[in-house]
């Protein structure tokens, strides 16, 4: 169906409601995703809707929302926020410009056989899904569509920002070399503009005598980069103690086989001159030869993060339960293959 301006901002009022609204049932302590004024707040929404280049910064917002909704104590008052959040997602999915867009599905490929994991896990272990993506693949959206398929919470650039928050360190000085460019909204002679901001690798910044004392007292002597990795370490083997999750990213398979905590690895990726012409699609203000060098610079820099702590090599099938080939299945040819697999367990943990 066609979406007229006016749809668009019903809709985005509804996704600004709802925040609001979960925000009030839980109180200040979890924080608000739009802490705005609802104008504003409501035209930045809009604005996301319209750019595709834009659909994961939506996509993090709506999971940061459903996260929180389920925390909600009243069974009812839940019940009714998530109905309003599945109505809101359904709407979000169906628009042209969507993460939920199912662009680079393969029909004639054939299906595999459903994997049993039921062994590795017993009645106590919480379902810990962790999934390395190759930048392009459509991995983010084949992530939290699983997680929403679940009604069980993602994480993504949470895990960072709460480890920052952890640290007591300003997110500015930290590079997230775990993550992918994450691109916000910029202030323009006072209004929001969205544009693809591609990864600066720029020398770090030098400090002065005081502020690496600062700094050594802050990350109890360890290299900056360091402490982030092994507080969030922690967060993530506090939080698998926790809850059910799918969490993207940030070496969290190696993380909790090394803390022998049951979990299921997938790696997604894509053939690279397909990564490349789906990252043109999404930014179109980029050039070919501009999304080709950040393809291959995004690759390097995930292949040496993960080989750094872990000692493994990224993308190796031997490290994973599960390789997919995204543009064989499209987003939620994906999603249904991956379920296959772990089905099993999550009706052992009753979600579903």
């Amino acid at each position: 169906m066609g979406y007229t301006e006016h749809d668009l901002r019903e809709l985005a009022e509804r996704i600004y409601d709802l925040d609001a609204e979960v925000y009030t049932q839980l109180g200040s302590s979890l924080g608000r995703v739009y802490n705005r004024d609802r104008e504003r707040c409501v035209e930045e929404i809009v604005l996301l809707m319209k750019n595709r280049d834009q659909a994961h910064v939506l996509r993090s917002e709506l999971a940061l929302i459903s996260n929180m909704a389920r925390t909600i104590q009243d069974k009812e008052l839940r019940k009714l926020v998530m109905s309003e959040y599945n109505r809101i997602l359904t709407e979000v999915t169906n628009l042209p410009t969507s993460f939920g867009t199912d662009d680079i599905k393969d029909q004639t490929l054939a299906q595999l056989n459903a994997l049993n994991l039921k062994e590795r896990f017993s009645g106590d272990d919480h379902l810990i899904i962790c999934i390395s993506r190759a930048y392009g693949c459509g991995g983010s959206a084949i992530g939290f569509s699983l997680a929403d398929s679940y009604k069980i919470n993602y994480y993504d650039v949470e895990i960072f920002n709460a480890v920052l928050s952890r640290l007591e360190a300003e997110k500015s000085t930290v590079e997230d070399k775990a993550g992918f460019p994450y691109s916000r909204p910029k202030e323009k002679e006072g209004q929001p503009e969205y544009g693809y901001e591609p990864p600066a690798f720029a020398e770090p910044k030098k400090l002065t005598l005081r502020e690496h004392l600062r700094e050594f007292s802050r990350y109890h002597g360890l290299p900056k980069k360091d402490a982030i990795f092994f507080n969030q370490s922690d967060l993530i083997c506090d939080m698998a103690a926790k809850e059910d999750f799918i969490v993207m990213g940030r070496c969290a398979d190696v993380i909790l086989t090394n803390n022998r905590i049951p979990h299921v690895s997938i790696y997604i990726t894509a053939p690279f001159e397909q990564r490349v012409n789906r990252i043109m699609r999404m930014n179109s203000s980029m050039t070919e030869k501009q999304v080709r060098r950040l393809v291959r610079k995004m690759d390097q820099e995930h292949t040496r993060y993960y080989k750094f702590y872990t000692g493994r090599r990224w993308g190796n099938a031997v490290n994973y339960d599960l390789c997919i080939n995204s543009a064989s299945y499209g987003i939620d040819g994906a999603v249904e293959l991956i379920r296959r697999m772990v089905d099993p367990v999550a009706k052992n943990e009753k979600l579903i």
